[in-house]
Parts: C-alpha cells; structure tokens; sequence
C-alpha cells in the first residue's frame, strides 16, 4: 500500500510530461487533509481520516480561563480557573447526576487542582494565592478552608505521594513545598529555577518536576535529594505524565531566549506574568485576591515562539524528543485506555495523539483556543479543561456516529470538465461523497449545490473550481481521493513575431522527441512525493539562444502560450509583397526561433507568419490552432553599384570622384585604398550617409608612377562592392 501511494503521484506527473489532458486532484497526505475543514472527524499524519473520539460539553461555567481539572473516586469532576472579570477564582464541582456547585475563592484564579484518597478537593489560587481544601460530604462538598499559605507569587501544580503528603510546585523562586495531611508544611526543595511548573509522582513515590525557565526535568527522592532527568530544548515544562512502565513524558514550550524569559515583577502585587502566556493579568493596588477593586480580564494566551517540543525519557534514564510542533502549544498530558499519549494544546484547540515513532493523529479541535488540563474517567474517557473560552468536555471512548471533511478549494487553473472521482478507504462504515463547484475563487452562493456523486463520476458543472465532501460514518477509514478533471482545450496564441538582425544565424533546431516520450525523466528522493505537474499556462520568457554571423542568414522568433500549458508545434511561412500565397519554411518546430539561407529569395519585403497548434496534447478533433503575421521585413543580398570612379592627377595630388546607389539599403560607408594598403574612411559629398544614393570626392597622395586606387561601399546589410581605377 505504501509504494501505491508512492508511485500513483509519480505515474501522474509521468503522464502529465506525456501531454495527456486528463489530469489528477490527488490527496493522499496527511498536507493535503490538513488543507481542508475537518468536523467530526480525526487525521492521521499517515493521511487516514476516521471518525474521531466523541466529544461532549459537560459545562460552560461562563469563565474566560480553566487551568485545572480533576476527578474523584465518586466520579465528581472539578474544574478550576478564573472569570473576565472581578477578582475571585472559581472553583465548579459537577456530580455524576448533572448537579454543578460553584465557589469562588480568594485570587483571580484557580491555577492548580488536586484530590486526596479522602476525596477531599485541594485548590490553588493566583497570584500571591492559597490553596484551599473542600471536604466531601452528603450533600456534594463543603465549604472552602484555607489549608496551607506557601508564601509564594504563584502556585502552579500540586500532586499527592503514597502517605498523603502534599507537594507544591511554586514561582517565582522555584520552591517545592512539601504539606502534611494536617496542613503543616515547609520548604522541601529549591531548584534554582523561576518556576515549577509542573509536578508528578511515580511509581516509588519519587517527585518528577517540570522547571521555568531552563527547562529541567528533575528527579527529587523522598529525601530531597535531586537529579536532573534532562534540560529541554525549551524553555518550560508545561506538562508532565507517568506511564505504567515509569517512562516519563514531559511537554516543553518556548524558546530560551531573554525575550521569553520572565522576569519578577517590578511590583509583585500588581501584576500575574504567568510563563509562556499562561495568563497575564493586572490586580489593583490592595494585596492580591483580597479587595482593592476589580481586576483586568485575564489575557489570552499568547503565541510561543518556538512552538513545542515532547520529550521521552525511558526507565533508565535515556531521554529524546519525540514530538514537536512550530504552531501547536502543549498545555496537558495523559494516557487513554491502550496508554497512549494524548496532548491537549492551544492555540487552535487541538488534541493530538502519539500512535509511535513519527507517528500522530489530530484526534479532534475544540472550539476555545486552548486545551488546557485532562483528567481521566472510566472506561478509557478523558475529560478536558479549555481557556478562552473555560469549558469542560468529555472525550470517547465512543466514536462520533458521523464525520465530514470539506476539502479546499481545488484550482483546476482553467476552465475544466469533470471525470471520475474515487475514494481509498478501509473499515466497516460508510463514506459518502459530494462535490461542488464555481468559477470562483472562494466558495460562496453564487456555487452549484453539493452533488453526490453519479456513479463514480463527478454530477457537478463544469467549471475551474471544484471542493469535496467526505461523509464518514461509524469506522470508516478514508486515506486518498482523486478526481479526474480535463481542461477545455483552447487555441495558443502567437503574442508576437519578429524578424532578426540580417547576416546572423540561430543554431540548428533540435529534433522533436516523438510524442508520449519525454526525453528525460527525473525521478525524486526516494520517500518523496513528486511535485504536483502543474495545468497552469506555461509561461514563454522570450528569451532566445545566441546568433552567430552567416551571411546571407536571417531569422524570426516569436512569442507564445497556451492556457491549457499543452505542449506547441509551430510552422512558418513566407510571403513577399505582392505575392498572394505564403510559402512554407518549416514545420513542426519546437523551438521559438528559426533561421534560413536568404539568398534564395530575391530582394525585397517580406511578411513571415507563425502558426502555433496544440496538436502534440490533443486529439486530432480537439486540437487547435491560431497565427500572427511579423511586420515587414527586408531581404537585401545585392550590393550596391558603383559608376563614374576617375582618378586626375592634380598638382601632385590625386582627385578621386565616385557615385554609389543602392537599390533597396541605405549606404553604410565608403572606404579606399590606395596601391593595396590600408582601407581609409571617406565621408559623402553630404557628409552625412544617410542616403540610398551618394557622391564621393577625396584627394590622395600620389608620387610619380602608375597608382592603384580601390574603393568599396557597402549598405546596412553588408553587402559591399568593390570597383578600382588606375592613374598612371
């Protein structure tokens, strides 16, 4: 299956070097799905579309951001995060019966979410925030009681061990506190860094923790000793996840540069500047999250340089990147039910999965920018935290029942008909197909309806664009669809034709390749897609090879181009003034230029005339031609007549007179030499040549004896006579 999908794009190319007219839409790429809209639907960076993971909202708690999300034993779900307005953090809990319970708590907004094996919630608010515990009781949950004060700007992740001691991942000095059940708690271990961003247990109760600004995944013992696990090649680890094997995967975004690093505040209390644009608040002047007045709106997210990185780091301590993306920033890891990895990122709502080495799908979008935080639920279903807007979703394990895929608008670059249309597809579902199309650019009213498919071939008008619809229903699998679409063929034209310079001659035309055989074929890298042969005109430069002198030669050259950038045959023809039937030259020349022996025309004007036909791409029915006529031109291989040369010999001196006509050409020059020596320039009678028809006078140096005088004239064709008079 993988050298089909290799060859098929390579044999269209082939058959596009051959002129066929029948041409190809051929996607067969995760690029060429990616193009086009997706709803319902996951992608594959191998280019299988399929229905993807169902996707249901759970509650719009009418805030812009949620950071945190989590579930406890009972199936509560409780998702944390901050409004566009006021300065309170909200906390909403939702029970397994559909009832939400809201509180809000100091702060502006809930950063961190984690529940104890008691059920018990424990949330951290921003900035200069808490972290809050809420008991479970009969009636859903209690009341919110502030559990521990760090002391820090901000808090960021917390996480659990096996005995129930709290772990705090702070900033801006990069603290990890360590909280007792009972709430005490103190500085457990100082990174060196601004940040923790993010925190993990595994399975021997070591802390993983994820580090601002260089990067770092650590390793902390229950004793407090560290090791670093990997510096990034980002500058913040956004998001760590455990598998059951203890591989460690960590998501790093942001580049290390000074531009993106962030720096403490100049006054603390006024201002959130959560890394990498988690979120960027402005707090009045009072202490954080305890009155003072209204706060900003929380920021959106900003774009990361950089984009992101996710790292692999094995049980042994082996680390390397696995993933990275310029565009799409990692928020959140976890697994689903077969342990695979799932990214939840911003800022186009995208959740991705990692199926192996190289591998991926784009599970599904979300309408809010961001996937921000997952939890797990039964069953193999994940539920997700969004930012801009703050929504709470699950995600599977079911399939959506359908699926459509819009594809882009494809350009057949003239005005086209429409064939067959076909689909590669595996699985038990169906698929469905339809198209429509317009001879604009953009999609709009003024297209045709979408149109299912008659048979295999396209019901659609003809027209220059085209878009498809792909309907998927329960396990389809779609990985390629073509559609064959033939231009109409229309006649070349002949833009201009000139004559060249007389005396100068083009080199010998190459002999045609007979049609169908290319003369070379250039095969790309192997495990490289050709590139797509265009149907657009091919362009005609105007550019033409180097003449070399030939006397007697002249030439033409012409400009042309086709619509449809079907390959050109041309013929010529000559036709002299008053003559009524053009005469051949040459046909069946590829080339734009062609240059004959004029001598084996007599002098005079002529008109040249090129047809260009299209006949080496098309039927002998369909193909078409069209012509232009050059300007008039002169052919002039006559030299000019020379009359009346005397010599007087005049008080040592000698006077040379001379008349030069030509019957066509203005004269060029005249030159004389006087008993074989050098040729010396003579100026007419006017001074100026300008004239078909001149006198000359000059006077020589003569001694006594017999002395040989020659001149020679020649006209701007260079065509030259010589005539000689002796004195004696």
């Amino acid at each position: 299956m993988t050298f089909m999908k290799t060859i098929a794009p390579l044999l269209c190319a082939f058959t596009s070097l051959l002129a066929v007219d029948t041409q190809t839409f051929d996607h067969s790429e995760a690029a060429d799905f990616e193009k086009g809209t997706r709803k319902g639907l996951s992608l594959s960076s191998n280019g299988h579309l399929t229905t993807a993971p169902l996707l249901k909202e759970i509650h719009d708690p009418s805030i812009t951001f949620l950071w945190a999300i989590a579930r406890d034993s009972k199936g509560v779900i409780y998702a944390g995060g901050g409004g566009v307005s006021g300065s309170k953090a909200k906390l909403v809990a939702m029970d397994t019966a559909g009832r939400v319970r809201s509180m809000e708590l100091d702060g502006l907004a809930v950063q961190a979410i984690a529940i104890d094996k008691q059920n018990r919630v424990y949330a951290a608010t921003a900035p200069d925030g808490k972290i809050y515990r809420i008991a479970a009781n009969e009636t859903g949950t209690g009341d919110p009681q502030v559990f521990y004060d760090p002391k820090a700007k901000y808090i960021w992740s917390m996480v659990f061990s096996k005995s129930g001691d709290l772990y705090v991942g702070t900033g801006d000095a990069g603290e990890i506190h360590k909280v007792t059940p009972a709430g005490v708690g103190s500085v457990f271990y100082r990174t060196e860094e601004s940040n923790v961003r993010s925190l993990a247990m595994d399975a021997n109760d070591d802390l993983i923790a994820g580090t601002d600004a260089s990067g770092l995944i650590l390793r902390i013992t229950p004793k407090g000793e560290g090791f670093v696990l990997h510096e990034a090649g980002k500058r913040e680890i956004t998001a760590l996840a455990i598998a059951a094997d203890g591989t460690i995967y960590a998501a790093g975004t942001g580049n290390k540069t000074a531009a993106t690093a962030p720096a403490a505040p100049a006054q603390p209390a006024r201002q959130v500047a959560t890394s990498q644009g988690t979120v960027t608040v402005a707090v009045p002047s009072g202490p954080a999250g305890r009155g003072g007045g209204a706060a900003n709106a929380p920021a959106a997210p900003a774009n990361i340089a950089g984009g992101t990185e996710v790292y692999r780091i094995q049980p042994d301590g082996y680390a390397r990147r696995i993933w990275n993306d310029e565009q799409n920033v990692v928020y959140a890891l976890a697994f689903d039910d077969q342990a695979r990895l799932v990214l939840g990122t911003g800022n186009q709502g995208n959740v991705f999965r990692l199926d192996g080495e190289g591998q991926w799908t784009k599970l599904l979008s979300v309408a809010p920018a961001q996937v921000t935080a997952f939890t797990s639920g039964p069953n193999g279903r994940l539920y997700l935290a969004t930012g801009n807007i703050g929504q709470v979703y699950s995600m599977g394990p079911e399939r959506e029942p359908s699926g459509t895929y819009e594809s882009e608008v494809l350009d057949a670059s003239a005005f086209s008909y429409w064939g067959r249309m076909t689909t590669q597809s595996a699985g038990q579902g169906g698929v469905t197909l339809e198209t429509r199309s317009g001879n604009v650019s953009r999609t709009q009213k003024d297209w045709s309806p979408w149109a299912k498919l008659n048979a295999d071939r396209i019901a659609s008008p003809a027209a220059r664009f085209l878009q498809y619809r792909l309907t998927l229903t329960n396990s389809a699998d779609v990985y390629g669809v073509m559609a064959a679409y033939e231009g109409k063929n229309v006649a070349p034209r002949v833009e201009m034709v000139e004559a060249t310079q007389a005396n100068y001659r083009f080199p010998a035309p190459a002999t045609p390749n007979a049609v169908g055989t290319p003369a070379s074929l250039t095969l790309p890298p192997l495990g490289k897609a050709p590139a797509a042969a265009s149907t657009a005109a091919v362009a005609d430069s105007g550019v033409s090879p180097p003449l070399t002198w030939s006397k007697g030669y002249i030439g033409a050259r012409w400009l042309a181009n086709d619509d449809n950038g079907d390959s050109l045959r041309f013929t010529l023809e000559i036709r002299g003034d008053n003559e009524t039937s053009w005469k051949p030259l040459r046909a069946d020349l590829k080339e734009r230029y062609y240059g004959w022996d004029s001598t084996a025309f007599p002098d005079g004007k002529y008109r040249v005339r090129v047809t260009a036909s299209d006949a080496p791409s098309n039927t002998p029915e369909q193909a078409l031609s069209s012509w232009r006529e050059s300007e008039r031109f002169l052919i002039d291989n006559t030299p000019p007549e020379i009359s009346g040369l005397t010599g007087t010999r005049n008080a040592g001196k000698i006077d040379v007179r001379l008349h030069a006509k030509d019957a066509l050409n203005v004269l060029q020059k005249a030159e004389y030499s006087v008993n074989g020596g050098e040729w010396q320039v003579v100026e007419p009678t006017t001074r100026l040549t300008d004239s078909e028809e001149h006198d000359y006078t000059f006077r020589v140096d003569a001694g006594p004896g017999e002395v040989t005088i020659a001149v020679r004239v020649s006209d701007v064709y260079d065509n030259e006579a010589v005539a000689k008079t002796v004195v004696k």
